[in-house]
């Protein structure tokens, strides 16, 4: 057995499509989709606007559910669980950063991160927050609000809420489309830093080839479908 065939597979995804109807008749978004991620891996998912790639990321975290195809996370089959039993796995497997952070501009930093936290049951979820934001360089902005923060600053913030709760698999889906390159750059080499020491998967949104050259595993769209 090769090391890659020893690594378990954590999400897969099987001929996924995805179809929406329209006055001018029904239009593929995604068409026989394939893959697999295994445990603590890193996969990114390159095409230009409108390939599909957000489409796909939100079938694949269960945001959404295919026309066709099926998407398992362990053992669990997304499309034969209802919409509560999805948001409850999301909420105990899956962390997500967005490009327009996700904030809550009344809420501290520090509150950004233990308000899901609590509302989870964590019991410590305000001496975690103070841990991870300290782990992302944000140890002195525990007491700020979104719009006193930069916007890498924010986004730190966003790393740190997506991974306090230490989920198995971690979406990002243009995480540094807000921020300047130099910026960007220090986001994304404490999020394969953060991947590589939680042991998460991660799944990654871009459009940046280079970026995606620093995943294990790359899949192209192109018009919904995935090129070789």
């Amino acid at each position: 057995m090769t090391a890659a065939q020893s690594i378990s597979v954590l999400l897969r995804a099987e001929q996924l499509c995805k179809y929406v109807d329209t006055q001018s008749g029904t239009l593929t978004l995604l068409d026989q989709v394939s893959l697999s991620v295994g445990a603590g891996q890193s996969l990114a998912i390159l095409g230009r606007s409108g390939a599909g790639k957000s489409t796909l990321l939100g079938l694949l975290a269960g945001l959404d559910v295919p026309s066709r195809g099926e998407v398992y996370i362990e053992q669990h089959c997304l499309s034969a669980m209802d919409e509560d039993q999805r948001a409850a796995l999301r909420a105990a497997a899956i962390g997500f950063v967005f490009q327009s952070f996700q904030l809550l501009p009344d809420l501290t930093a520090a509150e950004n991160i233990s308000l899901p936290l609590a509302l989870c049951g964590v019991a410590d979820a305000a001496q975690r927050a103070e841990q991870w934001l300290q782990r992302v360089g944000l140890s002195h902005r525990l007491h700020h609000t979104p719009r006193q923060l930069s916007g890498g600053e924010q986004q730190r913030v966003a790393l740190a809420r997506a991974f306090a709760n230490q989920p198995r698999i971690l979406f990002a889906d243009e995480p540094t489309g807000n921020l300047d390159e130099a910026t960007g750059k220090q986001i994304m080499d404490l999020l394969f830093e953060l991947n590589q020491h939680e042991g998460t998967t991660l799944i990654l949104v871009t459009h940046d080839a280079v970026l995606a050259e620093r995943c294990q595993q790359r899949v192209y769209l192109e018009g919904g479908r995935v090129q070789s």
